[in-house]
């Protein structure tokens, strides 16, 4: 089929609207002709509109270490994913750039505000809307947290105050709300933390018909968990991973030996895909629908070849490297497809699927469902929390289920075992520039033990842990910020080896906080600075 990229764009830029115009006649009427919420009903039915329907994934995850470039001959690129692996600033269109994400992002955020103004207008006194409420209160919180992260430079108590952040409207379309103010980062996370908290009190799932598309509990706490890791705050991460995972952790992981029964071969992908995002599983904790790319660049095709996981990256950094578990082997490796202008080492992950628009013109869109929090990184982000807490045997117990889960045959690990192993691999790039190991130099903002140190080295495990968990699903890329991680982009040569690097991300990299888009910046928002 011929797929034509989208014109999703256009459509939510105008519900954007919402948050961006400046023009006071829009802001007089009402901006989407919409039916008065009046009802219950009506209130829950709007949530829908509440989730992100643009994919951050492809984004972040091109411009993460688990990424390579196959070489200036391979043709398969365009200047768009040209752009987002050299850290450029966006000027080109794609179902997948940062326009249509932030777009998508605050036309979320006004459906939940709309839905909170008529909640409160109703008064929220029956379970049905306080649950409502909670929902509206997070889906708000979701969408800004996400923005703040890709926009902005990752939260730092000691510079927060004063970071560009991104606006947080809290009502629908007003002329209290200045479209063109950023606000700091320190603002944005205080406003999450107060929506969140909130939230969590009020958070029910008996309004739900497809709870898994909505935030469900589990789901608001495995936010939660995630939010207060990023915020600096462990012992509330651990606090709210605890409520989500529950006294019995190992039955809401992904069941990997099930995977593993299934059909390895080409003719088993599809169905290997299909069950990583059922809905029924007790690890997929929230799903989203979104118009991307992602299933079609992760999967054996040959569209956007130029800039993939290579062989290499996975035998020298992530699941094949040399790792703790030694000569055991994953319940669902990597899937290895090489040729000409091809080097691909993927998860069976993310299904392609095309909805036709046009049968003769054989024209379309194509979606991605993704797992936006589940249960197996919720339970990386306790064990990261733990280290940071200096609770290393809890730590080290949910390392070990982690590993278990997803090893076969591997052993149990003591908190010991783990430095002694990670104190003997040598940091990436120490020899040369091209010399990549499983360990990478750690500079995060808040501070952490030195080289060497327990904690060092149990942080060393979980940040490889949840690489490999959330590799295509475009996480690594905030705990590259997270941590001031510095990579390469390094270029391959015709064998698959490195031949080159072309740029650093260095720890105070702007580019670490990616772009506005450009057709906001030209509405008046203020650009994230640039030096190179």
């Amino acid at each position: 089929m011929k797929i034509i990229k989208s014109t999703y764009g256009l459509f939510v830029a105008s519900l954007a609207a919402l948050s961006l115009t400046s023009c006071n006649d829009f802001l007089d009427t009402n901006p989407d002709n919409r039916t008065t919420i009046n009802t219950e009903d009506k209130a829950v039915a709007l949530l829908t509109s509440a989730y992100p329907r643009s994919n951050f994934a492809l984004v972040t995850e091109l411009s993460s270490d688990n990424i390579v470039d196959l070489g200036e001959n391979n043709p398969y690129t365009e200047r768009f994913y040209d752009e987002v692996f050299s850290w450029k600033d966006i000027t080109e269109t794609d179902n997948d750039d940062t326009q249509h994400f932030w777009d998508a992002s605050y036309t979320s955020v006004a459906a939940a505000n709309m839905a909170l103004e008529a909640i409160e207008e109703m008064g929220a006194t029956t379970a049905k809307l306080e649950e409502a409420k909670a929902e509206a209160l997070l889906c708000r919180a979701y969408n800004e947290f996400m923005l703040v992260n890709m926009f902005c430079k990752h939260f730092d108590s000691k510079t927060a105050d004063k970071d560009l952040g991104v606006a947080y409207p809290l009502k629908p379309a007003s002329k209290l709300f200045s479209p063109v103010e950023r606000g700091t980062v320190a603002e944005v996370y205080a406003q999450i933390d107060k929506d969140i908290q909130e939230a969590l009190p009020l958070i029910g799932d008996s309004h739900y018909t497809q709870p898994k598309y909505h935030f469900n509990t589990q789901a608001a706490y495995a936010f939660a968990t995630r939010f207060y890791l990023y915020y600096e705050q462990p012992e509330k991460a651990i606090k709210y991973a605890t409520l989500c995972l529950g006294s019995s952790p190992k039955t809401m992981l992904r069941d990997y030996s099930y995977i593993a029964s299934m059909p390895q071969g080409d003719e088993g992908r599809e169905a290997i895909e299909n069950h990583y995002i059922d809905a029924s599983l007790n690890c997929n904790l929230m799903l989203v629908s979104t118009t991307s790319y992602l299933g079609l660049i992760f999967n054996p095709y040959r569209y956007m070849n130029r800039y993939s996981h290579a062989q290499w990256v996975g035998t020298h950094e992530d699941l094949n490297a040399k790792n703790i578990w030694g000569n055991s082997k994953a319940y669902a490796g990597l899937m290895d497809y090489s040729g000409s202008n091809s080097d691909k080492s993927i998860f069976w992950r993310v299904p392609l699927s095309t909805e036709t628009i046009d049968p003769v013109a054989g024209t379309g869109y194509m979606h991605s469902v993704m797992p936006i929090l589940t249960s197996d990184e919720c339970l990386l982000n306790r064990a990261e929390a733990y280290v940071l807490a200096k609770q290393y045997d809890k730590a080290t117990a949910d390392i070990n289920l982690w590993i278990q889960n997803f090893i076969k045959n591997a052993a149990t690990f003591t908190t010991d075992s783990i430095v002694k192993f990670y104190n003997g691999v040598g940091y990436s790039y120490d020899k040369n520039e091209l010399t990549s190991t499983i360990k990478k130099h750690l500079h995060p903002s808040f501070e952490i033990d030195a080289e060497g140190s327990v904690q060092e080295a149990m942080l060393q495990c979980v940040l490889e842990l949840r690489r490999i968990e959330t590799m295509q699903l475009g996480l690594r890329w905030f705990d590259i910020k997270r941590y001031g991680i510095v990579i390469p982009r390094t270029q391959l040569n015709a064998a698959g080896n490195p031949a080159k690097v072309t740029d650093w991300l260095t720890v105070d990299d702007e580019r670490r906080a990616i772009q506005i888009p450009q057709k906001v910046r030209d509405a008046g928002v203020a650009p994230n600075p640039r030096t190179k």
